[in-house]
């Protein structure tokens, strides 16, 4: 069984016992938290696809930790006008168990 969520503006493919890095989610680590943007869910053959979101249903979920992800460099540089910029960044990230999932 798995179920296609949203969250963060991002979309996830999660199943009971994945750990997933979703963006920065405002709970405390050992919470648990109810994602209900279900979009699908599939079990076995029966596949339950939401016009947007399946009604009634929940993916419980744990989380871990927070944390920030790798430094990734923007670096912008225009031709023949010896001008460049650089520029780091870290994005922030919330990692989750998936618990259960409930239709």
């Amino acid at each position: 069984m798995y179920a296609v969520i949203k969250t963060g503006g991002k979309q996830y493919k999660a199943a009971p016992g994945d750990v997933l890095r979703v963006e920065h989610i405002d709970a405390e680590p050992g919470s648990s938290i109810s994602l209900d943007q279900v979009l699908m869910i599939a079990d076995g053959e029966k596949v339950s696809v939401g016009n947007p979101l399946v009604a009634g249903s929940k993916v419980q979920a744990e989380v871990l930790k927070h944390g920030r992800g790798d430094k990734i460099r923007v670096i912008k540089f225009r031709r023949r006008k010896n001008s460049r910029t650089t520029q780091g960044h870290r994005q922030n990230y919330t990692e989750l168990k998936i618990t259960d999932i409930s239709v």
